[in-house]
């Protein structure tokens, strides 16, 4: 069996796991939170693993989503629809200014940019009055889609957050497998031959930019629909931590990797939070350091290269 059939053939059983999930017992509010996270890991990745851009501020995205959705929801009697939407245009903006400046630099100048913008954008939602505050916003209603199907019933909204992934998923392996993805690509391994290649960098690289940000702001506004609040943490230096977190440790610049980091890192958080209260930060950061040494490339990386070694 090649590996592209076997890729293909994973995925298959990953989407059959997915779709029976409500089924077999697994809790509908904690598989769309780790969809929503998948999103955003994804999102992410399109940036550094196909890039190579760092971003150590993309929570500013995923959480001015978020409140922006959940304002508009919830105080203005937007529909959800309309809300999601808005949340991406506020993020891709957002991202456009942020990208306009962090692009011309490169490297660790190029994260520092952006955790320092990001800040500012926690700065605002925890200072603007229409967020909350500390606080945050409660009580967002998650109303109809469409006028039909009642999101207020958890596994209605389950199959909606599940179509989203899976047409956010292959969205981006379409990116990145198109000739826009192959410079991309080539960009990330080195961006100089790109440049005398005749390619214009900065505006490939802010395009990528701000995908990245709408379909993380896409990612909150989800979250903040399920979950009915958006709160600081959402903006939180933290949050862009983890997103590089689950990118590494699912496998960086491959497809399913985010994926499998996001529904690993939410899962051991929501299973060890009861059990270990706060230490479970330590254990996390244990088992990445771990993950880091043993599997280098991450779960999926390490795995294609095993298959790759492995003789026929």
């Amino acid at each position: 069996m090649n590996s592209d059939r076997a890729a293909r053939l994973a995925l298959l059983a990953g989407l059959a796991v997915l779709i029976a999930a409500p089924f077999i017992g697994l809790y509908p509010i904690f598989m769309m939170k780790a969809l929503c996270f998948a999103i955003f890991a994804c999102a992410f990745n399109l940036l550094l693993g196909f890039t190579g851009l760092l971003s150590f501020g993309h929570a500013a995205f995923m959480g001015a989503a978020a409140y922006a959705t959940g304002w508009l929801v919830r105080s203005a009697g937007w529909p959800p629809l309309a809300g999601l939407l808005a949340g991406m245009a506020v993020a891709a903006g957002i991202g456009l200014v942020v990208g306009l400046i962090a692009i011309r630099r490169q490297g660790i100048y190029f994260a520092m940019i952006t955790l320092a913008m990001a800040q500012m954008v926690y700065f605002v939602c925890l200072q603007a009055p229409f967020t909350g505050g500390e606080d945050g916003l409660q009580g967002v209603p998650r109303g109809t889609l469409f006028g039909v199907l009642p999101l207020d019933n958890d596994i209605v909204l389950y199959f909606v957050v599940l179509a989203i992934f899976v047409a956010v998923f292959l969205f981006i392996v379409r990116i990145v497998h198109s000739p826009y993805g192959q410079v991309l690509k080539a960009i990330r391994e080195n961006e100089p031959r790109a440049v005398s290649l005749g390619y214009d960098v900065d505006r490939y690289k802010l395009l990528a930019f701000v995908l990245s940000t709408a379909l993380a702001g896409l990612a909150g506004s989800l979250k903040t629909l399920i979950l009915g609040f958006a709160t600081l943490s959402d903006v939180h230096w933290s949050l862009s931590g983890e997103v590089v977190l689950m990118t590494l440790l699912g496998g960086m610049g491959t497809f399913a990797g985010p994926v499998i980091g996001a529904f690993t890192i939410i899962g051991l958080q929501d299973y060890l939070a009861d059990r270990v209260g706060s230490w479970v930060t330590v254990i996390i950061g244990a088992i990445f350091v771990v993950c880091v040494i043993a599997f280098r490339k991450g779960f999926v990386g390490e795995l294609a290269a095993w298959r790759k070694r492995k003789p026929s």
